[in-house]
């Protein structure tokens, strides 16, 4: 498994605004396409370049697909096709979180997570626990052992033994105290698991239902699926599967302040609060709730990445959404792919145009 700092390599130019044409559009396509012809783009799947309400660039391409680690074989992917997000899936899940927040449904961050958790009486017993916070949850702060630089076809990789568990929470919560909460940064799909079961516990619906409910029909979102584990649990690690251009509204989404036609989806609050930097990933790149972040307070670039070379990467303050698909799982080097699109493509692109 790759390290996550390289994994993370982020751009952190600043853009502005500036006019666009038709022609620019059509241009990028052709140098993208012209970039995966000549291989310089291996894996991708499909991107899409959106700049300030303005779609630079939209491509797809022909390659080998997976859903959720089942081999699809060579697809012809388009606007139409669903993919998996992996990982961006996490991203989604802190956005639903902060809507169930406003409506009252889930307990604060800085509320005692275990105490969520009643049914598991006998771990909030065991000391230190009561120390963790729903926030660490949010921020990967939790502070215990946690194992995902396995190989996920590997079943010692923590989150396929929390797929593989009896109990997938109980597997989460009970695993032994590393450190005190609120410390590292420890990668986990154990805790978006826990965040995902507080929707649920709090709203009386399943993750995927209320993620219809009150994200997707909202958006106008009508083709997605969120595949369940075993015990028939939508993974909130990793489950998602939604089409290109829904994947860059949501960024949209983001990028608007959580504003839809008019409409306030995600409060404006909570995406400040999950765009605070909490815990240090590498020398660049910080985590806030349940999204990466880079380029500062000023410049804030919110980033969803996924096994495979998925990638969504927002900068809310210029109106920049980059998302992309790939289907280099389980490579090292599948980060290369998306990031390649985000720095020779889009910021070139909106540089020439800032100059017109």
């Amino acid at each position: 498994m790759l390290a996550r700092s390289t994994f993370l390599a982020l751009a952190t130019s600043f853009l502005a605004a500036s006019m666009f044409t038709s022609a620019h559009a059509q241009s990028l396509d052709q140098e993208l396409k012209a970039s995966f012809e000549a291989g310089d783009l291996p894996g991708l799947h499909g991107a899409i370049i959106d700049f300030r309400h303005k779609r630079l660039a939209e491509v797809y391409f022909r390659g080998k697909d997976e859903r959720w680690g089942d081999p699809l074989g060579v697809r012809d992917h388009g606007a139409d096709t669903l993919h998996d997000l992996r990982s961006v899936t996490k991203s989604v899940v802190g956005l639903l979180y902060g809507i169930a927040l406003s409506e009252g449904k889930v307990a604060s961050p800085d509320a005692p997570l275990y105490a969520q958790f009643p049914e598991y009486a006998d771990l909030m017993n065991e000391p230190d626990r009561n120390r963790i916070l729903v926030r660490h949850a949010l921020s990967m702060q939790m502070g215990l052992e946690w194992n995902e630089n396995l190989p996920y076809s590997d079943p010692r990789n923590s989150e396929i033994a929390m797929e593989n568990a009896p109990d997938r929470y109980r597997y989460v919560l009970e695993r032994p105290i590393r450190e005190a909460p609120g410390g590292s940064w420890i990668y986990s799909g154990g805790s978006v698991a826990l965040v995902g079961k507080l929707i649920e516990k709090g709203t009386g619906m399943k993750l995927d239902a209320y993620a219809a409910k009150v994200l997707f029909e909202p958006l106008g979102i009508d083709n997605y699926e969120w595949i369940s584990g075993k015990d028939g649990e939508p993974s909130a690690a990793s489950g998602l599967r939604l089409t290109l251009p829904e994947l860059a509204k949501i960024g949209q989404l983001v990028a608007d302040g959580g504003k839809f036609e008019e409409k306030q989806i995600i409060p404006a609050e909570w995406l400040d609060v999950s765009f605070k930097p909490r815990a240090k990933v590498d020398d660049r790149t910080r985590y806030g709730y349940l999204w990466y972040l880079a380029g500062g307070e000023a410049r804030t670039i919110a980033i969803a990445v996924g096994n495979g070379g998925q990638r969504l990467t927002v900068q809310p303050q210029v109106g920049l959404v980059v998302a992309s698909f790939a289907g280099r799982y389980n490579d090292p080097g599948a980060w290369q792919t998306s990031l390649k699109v985000l720095l020779d493509f889009a910021i070139p692109q909106a540089k020439r145009l800032m100059a017109q």
